[in-house]
């Protein structure tokens, strides 16, 4: 049996808002969609996912009432064709808890943590969706195996839909904007 007689029709044909919209939550685990193609991420390693778990706490508590930080939920950049990303870390409005799916509006920050094999995707793919969605802040933290990770911040120009390099922190990271945050990387 060859692999396209296995192949779903999702592999082949590109999703629109409206069938996403009605697969389970389990369907939609581990996959993005990009221009309505259908991308399958492999499962996260652990220290990838705690990277990405206490940086969510790190920003959730500095972010104040107004805005939530959690991990890994569905971005709705745009409906046609279908972009819907899973960022790593996405801080939001608190009032858009309950409101599905998130747009690019509820957001303020998205923080991808660099792993093998989404070195493209991350560094270069994302932040290009990121910034021409108008999400204001892009941080990539890269996984330095030997010590503590390296955070690159990007800060959104509204005129151009393109990111600025903002810093590159490996140590202590401490920062005004969005909102007043340290952390030191050495710890996460």
């Amino acid at each position: 049996m060859t692999a396209a007689m296995v192949a779903t029709t999702w592999m082949h044909e590109q999703v629109t808002a409206e069938q996403y919209a009605t697969w389970t939550e389990e369907q939609c685990a581990g996959i993005e969609i990009v221009d309505g193609m259908v991308l399958v991420s492999p499962s996260a390693s652990k220290r990838h996912n705690r990277l990405a778990r206490l940086l969510a706490n790190a920003l959730d508590t500095a972010a104040g009432p107004d805005w939530n930080a959690d991990v890994d939920f569905d971005v709705r950049l745009q409906d046609v064709p279908l972009n819907n990303l899973r960022p790593d870390v996405t801080v939001y409005r608190a009032e858009s808890i309950d409101v599905a799916p998130t747009r690019p509006g509820h957001v303020l920050l998205v923080v991808e943590v660099v792993s093998p094999g989404s070195e493209t995707t991350d560094r270069i793919v994302k932040a290009d969706q990121y910034a021409r969605a108008g999400i204001q802040f892009y941080w990539r933290v890269e996984q330095i195996a030997t010590g503590a990770p390296v955070l690159y911040t990007y800060v959104l120009d509204p005129a151009t839909r393109r990111y600025r390099e903002g810093g590159v922190f490996t140590d202590v990271v401490k920062l005004a904007t969005p909102f007043p945050f340290e952390v030191d990387l050495g710890q996460l």
